[in-house]
């Protein structure tokens, strides 16, 4: 080394003290700004949700759509956007497209369905066991235990019933509009439901009915219909461009009972008033002709109901396309926006033509009267695809960067 120079020779390299100095420099950046990076997609920085949650409470764990908390402590109704909490008192509504998942302190877990509304009566630990109570006002759920010991209790109140949920349990309640009463229906486990001064065992692949103040109806629970055509994710082609007619068909639950069918055919996976498109109800065989629908996306489910008046829960949500023969038209969109609410969830929004259906990370909504449309969704890439569709088949898609709210590239 020239200690004049103050320089290294390195082979035939000669490096001074300050570029050594400089690339160590820029490495230790380079690593600083990745790990900052790193700990903002996980999230770090955000204040522990746990640290929040009162004892006792139940753990919002997963939602979509429009879920609402009202809080019994302020009366404060709360939009929820991220993973939260539930404690006794407190109100759950979800609306037409709103799903919920609750976890409770015994184990239990607790699914909300769309437009329900269930108030958490109790959620307390007392002597080594728990007490569960919820209230189901309106709507759906379903409830699956683990094994309950012997101080643990799980309560559903529907209407005039109070049904105590045994350990392994898979039980769903649902009121019924038709008839001002309530529902049960075990699929797995037993309840021991209790109405006035009468308490009967409801076991697994049972169903019963609560209705006047006394259970009306027991007897063995009633599958859906399988469904069979048009199939899951089908396209269907419209040869001259004005629509397709649709044969739906759908195979009997039941070997030796005459039931009739409930069928639905909507724009929405949802299910919403608004985008239902054809009902019919009482239809005696299992398939139904639908002419002229137009080019779009659509979806059809099913259910069955015996002569008792029993009625199955809904089948699964099948999704079909009608598409032009020939696509042609270009569709626009513009004024991206991302929100992130936490975690991986996002809520993407932007602007394009009046009543198209946007679709990211299996979500959709309609683009609304101005033409813009926000739709929350949940990703844990920086990049996600959005396609844009119309009701004659015609589509766009982009590729949306979650971090610079821009679309990077459109197919």
């Amino acid at each position: 080394m020239d200690r004049n120079n103050q320089k290294f020779y390195v082979d035939w390299w000669n490096i001074r003290k300050s570029t050594i100095y400089g690339i160590i420099a820029l490495i230790v950046i380079l690593l600083l700004l990745g790990g900052s990076w790193w700990a903002w997609r996980g999230n770090w920085f955000s204040a522990a949700e746990t640290a929040e949650i009162p004892p006792d409470a139940g753990r919002l764990v997963s939602f979509e759509g429009d879920v609402r908390i009202i809080r019994a402590a302020t009366r404060e109704t709360i939009l929820v956007t991220k993973q939260t909490f539930v404690s006794a008192g407190d109100t759950i509504q979800t609306q037409g497209d709103g799903r919920a998942t609750v976890q409770m302190i015994d184990g239990s877990v607790l699914a909300i369905r769309p437009n329900s509304t269930v108030v958490i009566k109790d959620s307390s630990s007392i002597f080594g066991g728990t007490n569960v109570r919820v209230t189901l006002d309106d709507g759906q759920i379903n409830v699956k235990t683990q094994e309950q010991p012997e101080n643990t209790q799980n309560v559903v109140e529907v209407m005039e019933s109070e049904n105590r949920l045994l350990s392994q349990t898979d039980a769903s309640f649902n009121t019924n509009p038709a008839t001002n009463g309530g529902e049960i229906r075990i699929s797995r486990g037993g309840v021991e439901s209790s109405v006035g001064s009468e308490t009967m065992l409801i076991k697994e692949n049972e169903f019963a009915a609560v209705n006047n103040g006394k259970i009306v109806t027991k007897e063995k629970l009633l599958d859906s219909p399988k469904q069979d055509n048009p199939a899951n994710s089908a396209q269907i082609i419209s040869v001259d461009g004005k629509g397709a007619d649709v044969t739906f068909r759908w195979q009997s639950p039941e070997t030796n009972s005459e039931l009739n069918y409930h069928l639905q055919i909507s724009r929405s996976p949802f299910f919403i008033a608004d985008a239902i498109i054809i009902e019919r109800d009482s239809l005696a065989n299992t398939n139904f002709t639908l002419g002229d629908i137009p080019s779009g996306v659509y979806y059809w489910r099913t259910r069955a109901k015996a002569g008792s008046g029993q009625m199955s829960n809904w089948g699964e949500p099948w999704k079909f396309t009608i598409v032009k023969r020939e696509v042609s038209q270009t569709i626009e969109a513009s004024e991206w926006s991302v929100e992130q609410v936490g975690g991986n969830i996002y809520i993407i929004g932007g602007r394009t033509q009046s009543g198209l259906v946007v679709r990211s990370q299996g979500r959709e909504t309609f683009a609304s009267g101005d033409g813009s449309f926000r739709l929350q969704i949940s990703s844990p890439s920086p990049e996600v695809t959005v396609e844009i569709r119309d009701e004659k088949g015609n589509r766009s898609g982009y590729a949306l960067s979650l971090r610079t709210a821009k679309a990077t590239r459109r197919f």
